[in-house]
């Protein structure tokens, strides 16, 4: 038995388990960018008709805009036009990520510093599941547009096959690396306020935009862009488009430098993009190194300017109001922001000879639009707001103490502007239709800012800097805003229709009788709104601190 052992071959080593198969990073970031879009739509048909409706409108719009410039083929600013364009969308999707609303969760990556990845595998699971949504998909279309506006010959065609994915990799790319760099300047208390600025620096960029394009109506047209359009093709990524020209039209060693420009500072953005990201996953936040520390200007609730707010409810829901556009960093930048552009666009338009006192209603209208999604602002901590409204008569104190708290700032303001406005122009006798025209607009807006706010409310997150709509909302927040801006239209229009036939019929004495009539129409048409959306809000009082809390 013992020489049978012994001649017995020696038993095998136990199996080793084997390893485990490598998990493709790229293909579960794409799939967890599919799942954020699909979980976002579920339970909610309004925000999946928001969401399929935004899509719609932005399919139609890139149809267009790709028909319009496939239609510049031939023309000799073709080139013009087109890099500029990519320039444009270059500059957009930079900053534009930074400061408004996104449904992309990935945005932010110090959400993925506890996960076990290294930063090269990294970049390519981002820059692949920034290529998924609305935003590649529109770049894509202006991107085929541009190629075939100025794409000649078989080297036109050629060239234009790479440039249409370095177009949108180059965008996205600096799209992505400059969120990294900035995610903890941008995620700070200090470093948020510093983002008001942002809105200050677009509002005066769009303004300076509008008084260039009357400058080129006036001074030759597309041709003094010219020398701009020379330096801006050889800046990636619209080097790739200006590439397609070059080659269209012989110039192939050019095409071929602009090709180069183009790889490498795409090379040089992904190495840029991968050093942030190892910054920031080996870099404590220094946010959580030391407990805040507390407050010394903490006074009692009726002090100062509060104290001339009215007493009980209606004060304090105002004096909450007015603090959030104090302390809060995403409410205080949008109310700087209307401030600004509010003021921007009639003074300026003034100081060009082209303005018109009825533009002061601008600033009315951006300041009117903070009406919409109050419950939005007050995010998982509506809950403590909801308890305090049992029957529609405590909605009605509520959603009126919001009103009162807007109309608060935004009455002064629009005096301010329109006269301001008025003494440029030099025709005081057109201030009180104006100042009437912007009452009335105001009532009208905060009749449908409340009706929105009550049906369509949605949540603002709180723990990032890129966004200021919850994943899977931003369809319904832009629907309820761009339609309640046009229900305001049409609930002014009886003013409006007045001051045309007013200004067409030569009654310039009559035109001060809008004064009274628009504050008079805006106050009935406020409290209608008020009124209206009372029942609503006391009937859907848990729905709606669901809707405001997915933040």
């Amino acid at each position: 038995m013992s020489a049978a052992s012994a001649s017995a071959p020696a038993a095998a080593p136990a199996a080793t388990p084997a390893a485990a198969p490598a998990v493709n990073l790229t293909s579960v970031f794409v799939r967890l960018k599919l799942s954020l879009i699909r979980n976002g739509l579920k339970g909610s048909s309004k925000r999946k008709a928001a969401y399929f409706g935004s899509l719609a409108f932005s399919l139609v719009v890139a149809f267009f805009a790709m028909l319009g410039l496939a239609v510049l083929h031939g023309n000799a600013h073709a080139g013009t036009v087109v890099v500029l364009l990519a320039a444009i969308i270059a500059l957009g999707w930079t900053f534009m990520p930074l400061f408004f609303p996104a449904g992309d969760e990935t945005l932010d990556p110090s959400r993925l510093v506890m996960l076990p990845l290294r930063p090269r595998p990294l970049v390519r699971a981002l820059l692949a599941s920034s290529l998924v949504g609305i935003g590649p998909m529109f770049t894509v279309c202006l991107a085929v547009g541009s190629v075939v506006a100025v794409a000649r010959g078989a080297a036109g065609i050629v060239a234009a096959v790479p440039a249409v994915p370095l177009l949108l990799l180059g965008c996205v790319t600096l799209a992505r690396a400059v969120a990294t760099a900035n995610v903890r300047l941008l995620t700070s208390r200090k470093g948020r306020d510093l983002a008001l600025l942002s809105g200050l620096l677009i509002a005066i960029g769009a303004q300076v935009a509008n008084f260039a394009g009357q400058r080129l109506s006036q001074s030759g047209g597309l041709t003094t862009l010219e020398p701009a359009e020379a330096v801006v093709r050889w800046l990636p990524p619209a080097s790739a488009i200006g590439m397609v020209d070059s080659a269209s039209k012989g110039a192939y060693g050019v095409a071929a430098g602009q090709l180069a420009v183009t790889l490498l500072a795409l090379v040089l953005l992904l190495w840029f993009w991968e050093r942030s990201l190892t910054s920031l996953m080996v870099t404590p936040d220094g946010s959580t190194i030391a407990a805040a520390k507390p407050s010394k200007r903490e006074a009692a609730g009726g002090a100062g300017a509060w104290a001339f707010l009215p007493a009980g409810r209606t004060g304090a829901v105002m004096q909450r109001t007015l603090r959030y556009v104090v302390r809060d960093p995403k409410t205080k930048s949008a109310w700087v922001t209307a401030l600004a552009v509010g003021l921007i666009i009639p003074v300026f338009n003034a100081l060009q000879g082209t303005g018109s006192v009825y533009l002061a209603c601008f600033g009315t209208g951006m300041l009117g639009v903070q009406m919409y999604n109050q419950f939005g602002q007050d995010t998982s901590a509506f809950w403590m707001v909801a308890q305090t409204i049992s029957t529609t008569r405590d909605a009605f104190a509520e959603l009126r103490a919001r009103a009162y708290a807007l109309a608060l700032v935004t009455v002064p303001y629009t005096v301010l502007v329109t006269a301001v406005t008025t003494a440029l122009l030099h025709d005081w006798s057109r201030l009180p239709a104006g100042l009437g025209m912007g009452l009335a607009l105001l009532g009208s807006m905060l009749c449908t800012g409340a009706l929105a706010s009550a049906r369509f409310p949605y949540s603002i997150p709180t723990d990032g800097a890129f966004k200021n709509v919850a994943p899977g909302q931003a369809g319904l927040a832009w629907a309820g805003i761009f339609g309640g801006m046009l229900a305001s239209a049409v609930i002014c229009s009886p003013v409006i229709a007045l001051a045309v036939y007013l200004n067409v019929a030569d009654h310039a004495s009559l035109t001060w009788i809008l004064l009274p009539l628009g504050a008079a129409w805006g106050t009935l048409a406020a409290w209608a709104g008020l009124r209206l959306a009372a029942p609503t809000v006391a009937r859907k009082l848990p729905e709606i601190l669901l809707a405001v809390s997915k933040g």
